[in-house]
């Protein structure tokens, strides 16, 4: 769908709901990390791309205090006053939106209510941080309405406070970042600690291609907090050999390497593969400007093993999707995307066999798993903005 037909759905659709045509347009993108798995919420570094899958709101001002949001890819809708915003369970996506809200105002920002309707083309559950893109785009929203200024870090940190006070989910800082200060062309190396980033050219004649398993994940909901909880533990623990440890980032590898004998077995496996994965994204960050194939493909498969036999975060199907990718024609490197469990897988693919390899991967995976993937080239798209 081009974005001129996409823009007609959503004025056909937003006619048919509230009556009348959106004044204001905003979109927010999703994200995909060419590496750093978990090393956000440990005060490391991460390696993130801004893609140009991303999520719009089309609004319409309104002259109370109501917010009206639908959605044309989730079920449900929300309506909240802006005065008394509460959690709901009915249409539990539309959190996101309130909690957005919720934190804004506590910060002392003037908010309008609006109808919304909202047209994502992020993959949902996938690891490419649709949920962040809803709450960056909201808070462009309720900004452009507002006609205020506002820094994109603060902005970022706002839309991370939504997502763990009001929605529930303990998530580092990484998506909402990307989102907001994602920039065209370019990766970025981002300092969790400090919130600063560089910017890191993407080799050239190479794409990076999304591969989505679309199996379902079926989690307890404890997995991910439980991860942080025990690199938080073991940062506990070695902080009593070196005092000046603070998160796992630090911890160097010969230090970890030094006590690894005085941490639980399960918290010692944990530790190991943030650090070292943190260690991947400052190698990754100078590989991929040289266009170093081999090194980017060391480190990325690194990273995966990592992944799967330390942090034990991988999914048989994404084995599956790691056999087909490895399999392709121009592949160059693959790893995980997302925290795991599912979702998305990322390869990096020479450009003149992109086409190749995303038909080899449908066909190798579909065999190997009956579900028929999705996979699609992605570039590195701007942050969040009027659309």
């Amino acid at each position: 769908m081009t974005d001129d037909d996409r823009k007609g759905l959503v004025i056909e659709e937003f006619a048919r709901r509230f009556g009348g045509e959106p004044g204001l347009w905003v979109r927010a993108p999703g994200r995909v990390d060419l590496m750093g798995s978990h090393t956000d919420y440990n005060m490391g570094y991460v390696l993130t791309l801004s893609i140009d899958r991303d999520t719009w709101i089309a609004a319409r001002p309104r002259a109370d205090r109501t917010v009206v949001v639908e959605s044309l890819g989730m079920d449900g809708s929300g309506v909240f006053d802006l005065d008394d915003i509460t959690r709901d369970s009915v249409a539990p996506w539309t959190n996101y939106v309130r909690g957005v809200a919720r934190v804004l105002q506590d910060e002392g920002y003037r908010l309008h209510g609006f109808d919304g309707l909202i047209h994502s083309t992020v993959p949902l559950s996938s690891g490419l941080s649709s949920s962040a893109a809803l709450e960056v785009a909201t808070a462009t929203l309720f900004r452009v309405m507002g006609g205020w200024d506002i820094d994109p870090v603060k902005l970022a940190l706002m839309c991370q406070r939504a997502e763990n006070e009001f929605v529930g989910m303990n998530c580092g800082i990484l998506d909402q970042y990307t989102s907001a200060l994602g920039e065209e062309g370019c990766a970025l190396r981002l300092d969790c600690r400090d919130l600063s980033s560089e910017r890191v050219p993407l080799p050239e004649g190479v794409s990076i291609v999304i591969c989505d398993t679309q199996a379902t994940r079926e989690l307890t909901g404890s997995e991910y907090p439980e991860r942080r909880a025990q690199c938080e533990e073991g940062a506990r623990l070695l902080a009593r050999f070196y005092p000046g440890v603070r998160a796992l980032r630090d911890v160097t590898l010969a230090q970890f390497t030094a006590h690894e004998s005085d941490l639980p077995p399960v918290v010692a496996r944990r530790c190991r593969f943030v650090i070292e994965e943190n260690q991947r994204v400052l190698d990754l960050a100078a590989a991929l400007p040289a266009g170093d194939r081999d090194e980017i493909a060391r480190l990325t498969s690194g990273s995966y093993a990592g992944a799967r036999d330390l942090y034990e975060i991988v999914s048989p199907e994404m084995v599956a999707m790691m056999d087909a990718m490895l399999g392709a024609p121009g592949v160059i490197a693959t790893r995980q995307a997302g925290a795991g469990f599912g979702g998305c897988m990322a390869a990096y693919v020479e450009d003149a066999l992109t086409r190749d390899f995303e038909r080899h991967v449908r066909r190798a995976y579909a065999a190997a798993t009956g579900i028929q993937p999705k996979v699609f080239a992605v570039q590195a798209a701007p942050g969040a903005g009027p659309l």
